[in-house]
């Protein structure tokens, strides 16, 4: 079955142009003519691959891509993001939502063409290789290349037991337990907060970085009363709220705590008590 694009851009002629290129490559193309024209698509109908504008009336790209991250069945689509906007700190914001590449306006068809080729196949394959390694005894990789959000989907749908460990670039650290697939614990290393759910809410920010996924026993209370959906879609909401304030406003790191209790994987130590 030919893979099923969604092209989302306030900008007729573009979207009639990119459907052509892509149907004629054999896509079944769908298109949209705002953020929440794709929204309401995507979420009828799961695409293989999302390519939209960012500078959208009703809901602008950066909204629908967090929107899109937040759903369990969306969490893996790979984006590919086609605007005008070209500064470096567009390009960070882009990769930090976990976009597959991003296209500078104007461009050439046929290089969009390629990059859409290029982009399946990288996905395809990234998600293969991390469903293989879970289905083993542990997994390490880099958040840039499988974000967070998709991670937490696919421990939950094998229904993985163990510690995942994060590391930020030149920062802080953190470990995640689940059990079955779902997370009942978190915290930041050598920090006393954010913890559990706020702290999985502070990690969904984290666009780069490294993880590494160990099975073990996990015991103890499950301190996170949620689902990785509630979780995903109440990240979502937090990063719309943070990226309505002004630019140039100061973001709320963590205070510095003394260090907390290491994690153990004794079946007769309860972890987090």
């Amino acid at each position: 079955m030919a893979p099923h694009v969604l092209v989302a851009d306030d900008d007729a002629w573009i979207l009639r142009m990119v459907a052509t290129v892509l149907e004629k490559r054999g896509y079944s193309v769908e298109t949209a003519v705002d953020g929440e024209d794709a929204l309401q698509r995507a979420l009828a109908r799961t695409p293989d691959l999302l390519i939209t504008d960012v500078m959208m009336p009703k809901l602008d790209g950066w909204s629908l891509v967090r929107q899109l991250r937040s759903h369990a069945e969306l969490a893996m689509l790979p984006v590919i993001f086609l605007t005008a906007l070209s500064s470096e700190d567009d390009r960070i914001r882009g990769f930090r939502l976990g976009a597959d590449d991003y296209v500078t306006k104007p461009f050439r068809f046929e290089e969009l063409d390629l990059r859409v080729a290029k982009t399946l196949r990288r996905t395809a394959q990234a998600v293969q290789d991390t469903r293989d390694q879970l289905s083993g005894s542990g997994l390490r990789g880099d958040l840039s290349q499988v974000g967070l959000s998709s991670l937490l989907v696919l421990i939950e749908m094998e229904r993985k037991t163990g510690l995942l460990q994060l590391r930020a670039p030149n920062g802080p650290s953190a470990q995640v337990l689940v059990r079955e697939g779902k997370v009942v614990h978190a915290r930041l290393d050598d920090q006393d907060e954010p913890v559990d759910a706020e702290c999985v809410y502070y990690l969904l920010t984290w666009g780069a970085g490294e993880f590494e996924f160990i099975t073990c026993l996990v015991e103890g209370t499950d301190r996170v009363s949620v689902s990785t959906t509630h979780l995903l879609m109440e990240g979502a909401r937090l990063m719309d709220e943070a990226n309505e304030k002004p630019m140039g406003a100061p973001i709320s790191i963590p205070p510095k705590g003394p260090p907390a209790a290491a994690v153990s994987d004794d079946p007769t130590d309860d972890n987090w008590d």
